[in-house]
């Protein structure tokens, strides 16, 4: 098999990767089992007494798909007036002026 032949089969196997993750079947999915992480991690981290949550979720579609977490701190362990809500920046700020 000549390296124009191999390169041909490689870009084929890509463009199906491609094919299957853009079904809304297979994104609904991922969707859903990246929410059942955030919700077991988040569950853990408030077991454990941490002030950080997993508050955002990223997909990425493109070889190889990939999912990221995004992190935040809910309250300060001395007890934060905000409870156990992600603080916006924009609070921290308007205190400031």
């Amino acid at each position: 098999m000549g390296i124009l032949d191999k390169a041909k089969e490689i870009g084929g196997k890509v463009s199906e990767s491609v094919s299957s993750f853009s079904s809304n079947e297979v994104i609904a999915n991922t969707i859903m089992k990246a929410v059942e992480k955030q919700e077991k991690v988040n569950a853990i981290l408030q077991e454990k007494g941490s002030n950080y949550r997993v508050s955002d979720i990223e997909l990425g579609m493109g070889i190889p798909p990939t999912v990221t977490f995004g992190v935040r701190r809910t309250e300060e362990k001395n007890g934060n007036p905000h409870g156990d809500s992600p603080q916006d920046s924009s609070d921290l700020v308007e205190g400031t002026s």
